[in-house]
């Protein structure tokens, strides 16, 4: 029944990146105020057995995102090979403040 839900979840983020990536044909595609492409920036910080600090440029990206939209995405997460727990310990280690809905 679980495998169903994320399924369902991985599927539903796929529809909003393809809506995404048509809307903004013009424009770089982003989710809650991140370019899709530099998500990219952040991912050794949240991925691996050991990850290292956020780095500045991810930093930096956190600022600008919207915290509240990415804990949407906290039950995808681990189908993109993230912990989320890492992921949402971030804004802190940025020295931003973590919504309480996306605390893990």
């Amino acid at each position: 029944m679980a495998m169903a839900g994320e399924r369902l979840l991985v599927h539903c983020l796929a529809v909003m990146l393809l809506i995404a990536l048509v809307e903004g044909a013009t424009n770089e595609p982003t989710i809650c105020n991140i370019a899709l492409t530099k998500l990219k920036l952040c991912r050794p910080a949240v991925t691996g057995k050991y990850p290292p600090p956020p780095t500045k440029e991810c930093c930096s990206l956190m600022k600008q995102a919207n915290l509240t939209c990415l804990c949407k995405f906290k039950e995808a997460l681990p189908a993109f090979e993230i912990d989320p727990a890492r992921a949402f310990a971030l804004p802190k280690k940025c020295n931003l403040r973590t919504p309480p809905q996306c605390k893990v």
